[in-house]
């Protein structure tokens, strides 16, 4: 092994002491002059936009003649604007709180005062790191406010900020808080004709939103958090794809864009609409499952506004910062509710005039969520057991008549089915009974089983309330975390998620001595599909699966009784009445099934 020498080394050490004392008290001091002009050098690099250049805020504005002509030049007609201290400006009321920043003149902070993250801070819904806001145009050079320094005059309850190029050339920012969750914003551009050249008809209006992380559940989060627009020609409420990466560019004029996340929405409202062509885009965070994740999806919306050169132009717009509570939205009558994802057709129509009507009655009677549902579980259940006492009923008929169909199936096994089905058919005529008779009643309860799935997940009054073990309603309960992943289930057991499946399972034990025929063969199915979905209800909303488990305790205490009052021998002698009666003419539909069967029956035998 080779050995240091030990001359060389404190030769080394020697130089390095020299060094550092002529260093600091010998090296001669920059000029403050010097200073300046190496800094000002320095920050008057004027980056695009898509460089997102951030200038260090720790420089004063230096004095008119300290910027020479030659900057002036380069930084062209805002050049006063690229040197400055960020100050930030704050208006508020009862319901949020605004923050504006001097720098770039944009909102940086929008704080619901009635509302906590799911650990208990304070609810920011655009945070000034995962944020921008920015007007682009060419004056003498090209424009990209996002980075220059505006000045700021506030009063109680509005903030006006100005891009000054002088006195009778700025363009000017007013933010003026209105109603509880309402900004009024309008952009002035004052004696920009003079500067704007002409043949340019359009400014460039960029927003931008990484959306927070404020719930529980990321995953639940991601899956109602997207893009919302409306078109001002039908009042058409559209949006992007919230299940992967998607883009579109509007060539219609839009009335209103909204960044919707789970429980919460930022909407830009034009009052004079986006006349012109809008680009929209929402990203997907790949690493949202990271636990350093901060952020669910990243929003941004590029739009044209038209320009005509006068001495002094208003593009009027607003900001709506609100929780996603349909009352509250469907307030503005401007199509907002549709934010809320209630579900398309008669499955939204269910919600839209009975559920939330019912929850909100409730609402105001009751202060526990746990109670609510129970009590709107047994509305539901008592306004549907009409249709829950026809279905048993028909079921029962059928029981009677197992033994006789299963004596037809054995008479005729291994002979052609369709011949099986026609005695079948014949039997039920003469019997007085409806095989459908079961399953019609249920089309009825369909729909609202459809609607509690949609209805539960996008209530914000479920949002953080608790019940029993359950410490969020609008989020999965857990009462074991697993410390790793199973696939297709999760990290924890939900026992909301459990006793809705065992319940599930119960029932159809229950119902399996009345199953006939084909329904028999397929019982296994129906053991098999509660045990499927419990690992896709065990990560969604614990109110839902609570209401599923009461929906199913009901539902079986129902049957319960119904078994105990329905005499199945007067049935059965009911149904030996209707044999000796004459038989009913056929319907079109018996008819017309009669007749494929004997087509069919015909081809089976010229094969």
């Amino acid at each position: 092994m080779k050995q240091y020498d030990k001359n060389s080394l404190i030769g080394f050490v020697l130089m390095a002491l020299i060094l550092i004392v002529f260093n600091t008290f010998f090296f001669p001091e920059i000029p403050q002059e010097k200073k300046l002009e190496s800094h000002t050098i320095e920050k008057n690099i004027i980056e695009s936009n898509d460089k997102k250049t951030d200038f260090n805020n720790k420089f004063e504005k230096p004095d008119d003649d300290e910027i020479t002509n030659e900057q002036k030049q380069k930084l062209g007609i805002f050049a006063d604007a690229h040197f400055g201290k960020e100050t930030f400006y704050s208006i508020e009321n009862e319901k949020i709180k605004i923050t504006v920043s001097n720098k770039g003149g944009r909102i940086i902070s929008v704080i619901m005062k009635d509302y906590q993250t799911y650990d208990s801070s304070a609810l920011d819904l655009m945070h000034k790191e995962h944020s921008s806001f920015n007007l682009q145009f060419s004056a003498d050079k090209f424009t990209n406010t996002s980075n220059l320094f505006f000045d700021v005059e506030q009063s109680q309850n509005s903030i006006n900020l100005k891009l000054k190029a002088d006195q009778n050339h700025y363009v000017e920012y007013v933010y003026t808080l209105t109603n509880d969750f309402l900004v009024d914003f309008d952009i002035n551009l004052v004696g920009m004709e003079d500067v704007i050249p002409e043949g340019i008809d359009y400014l460039n209006l960029e927003w931008q939103m990484k959306t927070p992380h404020t719930e529980k559940s990321k995953k639940n989060q991601d899956m109602y958090t997207g893009i919302h627009y409306q078109y001002s020609s039908d009042y058409e409420v559209d949006y992007l794809s919230f299940s992967s990466t998607d883009n579109d560019e509007i060539n219609s004029r839009l009335n209103w864009v909204a960044f919707k996340q789970q429980f919460f929405s930022s909407i830009l409202i034009a009052k004079d609409k986006f006349q012109k062509s809008t680009n929209l885009t929402s990203t997907t965070n790949d690493d949202i499952e990271n636990v350093s994740s901060t952020y669910i999806k990243d929003l941004a919306a590029k739009f044209e506004l038209p320009y005509y050169h006068k001495n002094n132009e208003r593009l009027s717009f607003q900001f709506l910062f609100v929780p996603n509570h349909y009352k509250t939205l469907e307030s503005y009558n401007s199509g907002f509710e549709e934010l809320i994802p209630l579900g398309w057709g008669i499955f939204g129509w269910v919600n839209q005039y009975i559920i939330i009507n019912i929850f909100d009655l409730l609402n105001n009677y009751f202060t526990s969520f746990g109670i609510i549902i129970l009590l709107l579980t047994l509305i539901i259940k008592l306004g549907l057991s009409p249709f829950t006492y026809k279905a048993f009923l028909s079921q029962a008929k059928m029981k009677v008549l197992k033994p006789e169909i299963e004596t037809i199936t054995e008479k005729n096994k291994g002979k052609d089915q369709m011949k099986v089905q026609q005695e079948t058919m014949s039997l039920y005529r003469k019997a007085g009974v409806n095989p459908m008779g079961g399953c019609l009643p249920m089309l009825f309860q369909f729909p609202i089983l459809i609607a509690m799935f949609q209805f539960f997940p996008a209530s914000i009054e479920l949002r953080q309330e608790s019940f029993l073990w359950a410490d969020d309603l609008s989020s999965y309960d857990s009462i074991y975390n697993l410390g790793f992943n199973i696939p297709f289930y999760g990290d924890h057991i939900s026992l909301f998620t459990l006793l809705m499946t065992i319940s599930t399972l119960l029932y159809t034990r229950m119902n399996s001595s009345m199953a006939t025929g084909q329904m028999a063969q397929m019982k296994w199915m129906m053991y098999l599909m509660p045990i499927m979905f419990l690992g896709f209800f065990n990560n969604y909303a614990a109110g839902l699966t609570y209401y599923y488990f009461l929906a199913n305790m009901f539902t079986m205490t129902q049957q319960y009784f119904m078994m105990r009052f329905v005499d199945e021998k007067g049935i059965l002698a009911q149904i030996e009445a209707n044999k000796k009666k004459p038989a009913k003419p056929k319907s079109k539909f018996q008819k017309k099934l009669e007749e494929m069967q004997k087509q069919q029956e015909k081809k089976m035998r010229n094969k």
